[in-house]
């Protein structure tokens, strides 16, 4: 791993929060690189209960680690990093990334070829052997319903039914997108100063897509780069607890249509939230009951379902409702 004397080219952020053995190996794979490209590494650790900033601060002394004396969410710790850094490109990293040789060189020299680009992400492979997804298309109320409706399954390459997760995507060819999911970007330091961080409002999920929104908007091109890749775990960390990290998607998701589409998009959301949860109750329930193999999965989605209507029940909502206002 390399803390160049001179600046360097990419500063890589990685946020972590009790997922020692991810970050390790992550930290592994950029050690690695050493000699290929200028790069310098900030961890910032969200106050983990396992270990992990005492093993980054015994194995790996040549990266910067930050801690966080709280966990201050994915888009606060981000920022912070971010503040600490100098290279002309910054790569936000998820700690669950392995990331190989040539990676990060390809990025930054197609970067360097097209000086427009805002924000680029490689091309994910998953643990299975297969391509994880990493785009999506901007949410809106329409799309999010064809979603809860389950329209984007039966038309997943369908613009107008194919709901925001864009299941049908081929991940083969580069080109621009409307929103690249946040386990990895990179983007150069002075698009980076026009648009600013992430939001801090939200505190997991719902960042990248406000992200990416941005970007485009401040007239940056948002750039799936099919020629570089890295391999993704994922769920690290929310992993650890299913049930609160589904219904905090939810209410990021919630902030993000009040934040970009006021308080009729945000009722829109939740209608078309409502609708998703309510099939998914009675969908797994019915498998629950009548399929002993997949039981277990199911009772996990029913519970993390049940989680968020009742969180949508709550005055929780109404409060967040105010507080956009």
């Amino acid at each position: 791993m390399i803390n160049s004397e001179n600046k360097p080219t990419v500063s890589i952020v990685i946020v972590t929060w009790n997922g020692k053995k991810y970050a390790m190996e992550c930290l592994d794979s950029l050690r690695a690189l050493d000699g290929v490209i200028g790069i310098e590494v900030v961890v910032v650790d969200n106050a983990s209960t396992d270990g992990t900033p005492q093993a980054i601060r015994e194995l790996y002394p040549e990266v910067k680690l930050i801690q966080n004396d709280a966990n201050y969410g994915f888009a606060k710790a981000n920022n912070i990093g971010t503040a600490a850094t100098s290279g002309e490109y910054v790569a936000l990293v998820n700690s669950d990334v392995v990331v190989p040789p040539y990676c990060l060189e390809k990025m930054v020299a197609f970067m360097k070829a097209n000086p427009d680009i805002g924000l680029l992400g490689p091309k994910m492979l998953s643990p299975t052997g297969g391509i994880g997804d990493s785009v999506y298309r901007l949410p809106t109320v329409w799309n999010y319903l064809c979603f809860a409706l389950g329209l984007h399954a039966l038309a997943p390459n369908s613009k107008s039914f194919g709901g925001f997760l864009m299941a049908g995507y081929a991940y083969d060819k580069t080109e621009d997108v409307e929103v690249l999911t946040g386990w990895f970007w990179m983007a150069p330091r002075g698009a980076l100063n026009q648009v600013g961080g992430l939001d801090e409002r939200f505190f997991m999920y719902g960042e990248d897509i406000d992200w990416c929104y941005r970007f485009r908007k401040a007239g940056w091109r948002v750039v799936f780069f099919a020629d570089a890749e890295a391999l993704h775990y994922g769920a690290a960390s929310s992993g650890l607890a299913p049930s609160r990290f589904y219904v905090e998607m939810a209410r990021a998701n919630l902030q993000y249509f009040q934040k970009h589409h006021g308080w009729l998009g945000g009722l829109g959301y939740l209608f078309a939230t409502g609708i998703h949860e309510l099939v998914r109750v009675v969908v797994y329930g019915l498998v629950y009951c009548f399929d002993r193999c997949r039981r277990p999965a199911a009772e996990l989605k029913v519970a993390r379902s049940l989680s968020c209507l009742r969180w949508m029940a709550s005055g929780s909502i109404r409060s967040q409702q105010q507080a956009g206002e």
